[in-house]
């Protein structure tokens, strides 16, 4: 697996989302996925070639159609796909690359019980037998209907092949120039109570942005 930043993706919080909800459309990942058997690519087929983040790699009215022609599969309304939206992506991605590297879930099932991974990893790593390239960053969807973000891959996840951190000088590297990554509770009063324990914190949260070789140099 390659270290070179040139492809790596910060996700987490920063991924994107739809502007819809699950009300405005009928669909079941569960169903797709574990009853009928459609692959991911099935539905998501713009992936093989799509190299940035800012592709639109959702479904569009025409994949549905190819199975739900009335003939094959019932007919569904897809008036709701003309409306499906994208936040801004904050980062660089390369869906492409990373799908030619074939399935990262033992990788990430290694990092986590080697005591590497960067992150929380308790409510994942029994997600990590999957043999779905797809699912081993898109965890949880055979057990899901409308995917939300706790579906989406973390940035615990990108830093277990893509490890170098030097807060702040890496963080362009993989995010966007300009993009502010600073969590809201970073003012100017945590500065000064973050390192005495009196915040109480879960620093397992800090270890994505800053790594286990943090010093204060890195944000002073």
């Amino acid at each position: 697996m390659t270290k070179s930043l040139s492809v790596l993706v910060i996700a987490g919080v920063f991924l994107l989302v739809t502007s819809l909800v699950a009300s405005d459309i009928d669909f079941s990942h569960r169903l797709h996925l574990k009853e009928v058997g459609a692959s991911c690519v099935d539905c998501h087929d713009s992936v093989r070639v799509s190299t940035v983040a800012s592709d639109f790699n959702l479904p569009k009215e025409e994949d549905c159609l190819a199975c739900h022609d009335g003939q094959k599969v019932s007919k569904v309304d897809t008036r709701a796909l003309s409306s499906w939206q994208t936040n801004d992506r904050t980062f660089h991605f390369n869906h492409s690359f990373h799908l030619k590297l074939g399935n990262v879930a033992p990788i990430l099932a290694a990092a986590i019980d080697s005591g590497t991974y960067l992150g929380k990893a308790d409510h994942i790593r029994h997600y990590l037998g999957t043999e779905n390239p797809c699912q081993a960053c898109h965890r949880g969807l055979e057990n899901t209907d409308f995917s939300t973000e706790a579906n989406l891959p973390q940035m615990s996840d990108c830093l277990v092949c893509h490890s170098e951190i030097d807060n702040p000088y890496s963080c362009q590297k993989c995010h966007i120039e300009g993009v502010n990554l600073k969590p809201d509770n970073h003012t100017r009063g945590f500065a000064d109570l973050h390192a005495t324990g009196r915040l109480n914190m879960d620093t397992s949260t800090c270890l994505p942005c800053h790594g286990r070789d943090f010093t204060c140099k890195g944000c002073h």
